[in-house]
């Protein structure tokens, strides 16, 4: 599928820039002065322009960064200026907590382009997300030890679960980079990529994705963020469940009559 022209673009001063292409939005962190730190406003800014993905018009999402880096994590400025020590845990609840549930609950792929350095929170969204391409020049960092922090985002969630356990001990306590190349040799990410052409692919990911049978999609998410904490049982009931709700859907339809018919099928994303 071509690249389509994007049909608008938020003002460039936002926090996050909003893309809207056909069928598919593109999201950018856009505080490059900054390395994309998150503070409250960006926050703010990516559950709205999350929340509004949401709709029936954007069949998938595209998350990456402006500039020459990612997300940097949490914007120590912020605690910097601060009298007296701030409590992290309320910032959590408030802010980190909420956007990685708001990305693995979206009834649609999220794809990450990561274009460069991803540290500390920065580094456990973009792995809370689907599908996650990175630049051979980006790094992973879980840079929490560096700063007497405990890493969170999901992170201690996520990362085992990727790459096993015995790595992601060793990455959270020595706080080490992790290569692009080295990410996707571990099964942290999806692949390298190199960094003129990354988001090119990533567009072009997304774009099919937008095509795709998003209902089916968005249940195959539902059965993956379950089965961590389901027994084989659980799991298979669940299995059996969202196959009942996706077998009525139109597109499971048209996937048989395409297949049948021997023609590649068109996907509307209905659910009814």
């Amino acid at each position: 599928m071509g690249l389509d022209r994007p049909k608008s673009e938020e003002q460039v001063n936002a926090t996050v820039l909003v893309s809207q292409h056909e069928g598919w939005t593109e999201l950018t962190l856009n505080r490059p002065e900054r390395l994309n730190a998150f503070n409250e406003e960006l926050h703010h800014a990516l559950a709205a322009a999350l929340d509004a993905a949401a709709s029936d018009d954007c069949r998938a999402v595209l998350l990456t960064g402006a500039g020459r880096g990612f997300c940097a994590g949490h914007d120590l400025g912020d605690s910097a200026e601060s009298a007296a020590p701030p409590d992290l845990g309320a910032a959590l609840d408030t802010l980190y907590n909420p956007l990685v549930r708001r990305i693995r609950a979206l009834r649609k792929p999220v794809v990450c382009a990561v274009n460069g350095v991803a540290a500390g929170a920065g580094a456990n969204v973009a792995l809370a997300c689907d599908i996650v391409l990175a630049a051979r020049s980006a790094k992973f960092i879980q840079a929490f030890a560096k700063i007497g922090l405990v890493p969170d985002a999901g992170g201690t969630f996520f990362l085992p679960r990727l790459i096993g356990e015995a790595r992601a001990r060793a990455l959270m306590l020595l706080a080490e980079p992790v290569s692009a190349e080295q990410a996707a040799a571990w099964g942290m990410i999806w692949k390298a990529v190199d960094d003129t052409a990354l988001l090119d692919e990533a567009r072009a990911l997304t774009a099919h994705l937008a095509t795709q049978p998003t209902q089916g999609l968005a249940m195959t998410k539902a059965a993956l963020n379950a089965s961590s904490g389901n027994a084989l049982d659980a799991q298979l009931d669940l299995e059996r469940d969202l196959q009942r709700e996706a077998g009525y859907t139109p597109d499971h339809q048209e996937g048989v009559r395409a297949f049948t018919e021997k023609r590649p099928a068109r996907f509307t994303g209905r659910a009814r």
